[in-house]
């Protein structure tokens, strides 16, 4: 199965030994944290300058996946991430974990991320600087 999303941000991991279950593939929880660390390597690299982390944090608000088939060790696998849509005071992300070698998805994942007011504790709305350094990385407005 291949995605009809584009995906620009591609992340290779490292499968780690202690990653495999006593199935023999990579355990479910595992792929939270795959996809974290391509969350967080995908901000960095978007939208890092942009975000002044003593005043404002981009929180998860909501996070599902659908597993699709299953992750051997010896599998070549790599996390694409992409923002789908923006709202006042969140983004949606879509994430998959990826064979590298047969391009077949393996997992995909939804995070909805809401854009935080440290001080106030509070949702804040999103900036148009933020949304357009998206938009640039991306090659195309997002709705």
């Amino acid at each position: 199965m291949e995605s009809p999303l584009q995906f620009k941000h591609i992340l290779p991991v490292q499968l780690r030994f202690s990653d495999v279950d006593q199935f023999g593939h990579v355990n479910n929880s595992v792929y939270f944290s795959l996809y974290d660390l391509a969350k967080t390597t995908y901000i960095h690299d978007v939208m890092g300058r942009l975000l002044d982390l003593e005043k404002e944090a981009i929180v998860v608000a909501n996070v599902s996946a659908n597993f699709v088939s299953p992750i051997y060790y010896s599998d070549n696998v790599a996390i694409e991430t992409t923002v789908v849509h923006f709202g006042t005071t969140s983004f949606r992300l879509e994430q998959q974990a990826v064979d590298v070698n047969t391009h077949n998805v393996k997992c995909t994942c939804t995070t909805v991320m809401v854009y935080y007011d440290l001080k106030s504790q509070e949702p804040m709305p999103i900036s148009d600087a933020f949304k357009m350094a998206v938009c640039k990385y991306e090659g195309h407005p997002i709705d």
